[in-house]
Formats: structure tokens, C-alpha cells, sequence
């Protein structure tokens, strides 16, 4: 099993919801965190959470939506000079629900692919090179199971885009300590998923995190974490060593 204990990861979205649960995990496994949100004031207590767990911990600010605030925040890690070895991309943003979905406007598309595609991207682009120049490292992207479900299209599009460049970028590291993979919580409980979807927030730990810890080489796989719920870490990451193969 991958040892983060002392590494350093960034979570994206860590002040609520799944990246809040994932940040706290993190940290009670002695991970160092950088918390990103959309404004620091709404990292305030999750930072103080996991540095009562013993970890160092950093928050970051950008609107995901904001390509530039983006560039910034990466420029601001890279001058904390530590190494980033782990990324969780939680930050995800569902625009709307369209029941006329026929006059969806364009701008659920635009807003979409750059939360949930091209930021995240920018993420990998920017520290995926570091990580194969140090041998090792892990980045989980969350994606969707949403299908066939045209009152969601920017956002389940947006997804799908995500899916396939993670995919693709696994191809090049697949074999290797650089391993890239997908992860989908589930419908939960959360501000994203509502107060009427079947699943708590924490069933999906810790399958929204065990791509972090896997250890096999194996990179292009969607580490869906509903298949790991109510599992210890050592049984998730041994199941997913198991059962779930890359597609390459």
C-alpha cells in the first residue's frame, strides 16, 4: 500500500461535502495537506480540523471557474516549495438541472468544462511532469455516473471529457509509480448530489480516496468508491489491486 504518511496532497474542494470527508481521512493517515476552496474563509475550519490531527496543513483559494485564478494558485503551491505528491480532484460543480432541457443554454457547457474538465486538467498538466520526474505519485480525478440523463448534459459532458483525458494521460504512466485514476462517490447527501439521493456522504470512503493508496502500477481505471463502502483502507486497496484492472 502507497505510504502517505508525511507526503503531501492537494485536495481540491476540501471545505465541504466529499473533499471535506476526504481531507480529514487524509489527515488521520498523517497526510500534509493543501486545502483548495473558492475562498479561504471557507477552509477556515477544516484547516484547523486536520492540524489537530497532527499534519501540516495549507489553504489555497480559486474559482475553478476563473482559468487564471487557477494559474495563480499553482504558482502560489510551487512557491510553498514542497513536494506535491498526491492530488485529489473533489472540486466539482453541477450548474443546473434542466427540465426544458431542449433550450439548454450554452453556458451550462462553458461554465461545465471549465470546472469539471479544464481546471482539473491544468492540475494534472501541472504536476503530473513533476511526479514522473520524481519516479512517484498519485492523482485521483472524481468523475460522474450520471448517464442518459439530458437534463444534466453540460455537467455529465463535462465529466465524460474528464474521464477521457485521464484515461489518455494513463496510458503514458501506466507500468510506472505515477499512477492516474478515476474515482466516482456515488449520488450522496451532499450540497452537489441533494438531500434525496440514497447515499450518505461518508459511504464513500474509502473508495473516494484509495486511489491514493493502490500500488500496483495500474493507471485508467474508474476506482468507483460505492463498490468500497463500509471497507477498511487495507481491504478497499486490496479489492481494488484485485478486481479492478487498467484498460490499456
Amino acid at each position: 500500500m502507497y505510504q502517505v504518511k508525511g507526503r503531501w496532497a492537494l485536495v481540491t474542494g476540501a471545505a465541504r461535502g466529499i473533499g471535506y470527508l476526504t481531507a480529514k481521512f487524509m489527515a488521520q493517515q498523517g497526510c500534509n495537506l493543501i486545502l483548495h476552496s473558492r475562498n479561504l474563509a471557507h477552509t477556515e475550519k477544516v484547516l484547523q480540523e486536520v492540524k489537530a490531527l497532527g499534519v501540516e496543513a495549507i489553504a489555497v483559494e480559486a474559482d475553478l471557474n476563473d482559468l487564471d485564478a487557477v494559474k495563480r494558485m499553482l504558482k502560489q503551491i510551487d512557491e510553498m516549495n514542497v513536494d506535491v505528491d498526491i492530488v485529489l480532484n473533489n472540486a466539482g460543480l453541477q450548474i443546473a438541472y434542466r427540465t426544458d432541457y431542449f433550450e439548454t443554454p450554452v453556458s451550462d457547457y462553458e461554465i461545465s468544462f471549465r470546472v469539471n474538465t479544464i481546471a482539473p486538467a491544468m492540475i494534472c498538466y501541472h504536476f503530473m511532469p513533476k511526479m514522473i520526474a520524481k519516479g512517484t505519485g498519485r492523482i485521483h480525478n472524481t468523475t460522474s455516473g450520471i448517464a442518459l440523463d439530458v437534463c444534466q448534459a453540460g455537467y455529465s459532458a463535462s465529466k465524460a471529457a474528464l474521464n477521457k483525458i485521464t484515461i489518455d494521460l494513463g496510458s503514458r504512466v501506466n507500468g510506472t509509480d505515477v499512477l492516474i485514476n478515476l474515482t466516482d462517490p456515488g449520488w450522496c447527501r451532499t450540497d452537489l448530489g441533494g438531500p434525496h439521493a440514497p447515499n450518505a456522504p461518508e459511504s464513500a470512503i474509502p473508495g473516494i480516496v484509495v486511489g491514493a493508496f493502490v500500488d500496483d502500477g495500474k493507471s485508467g481505471r474508474n476506482l468507483g468508491a460505492q463498490y468500497f463502502a463500509d471497507m477498511s483502507l487495507e481491504a478497499a486497496v486490496a479489492k481494488a489491486e484485485r478486481e479492478f484492472d487498467s484498460p490499456y
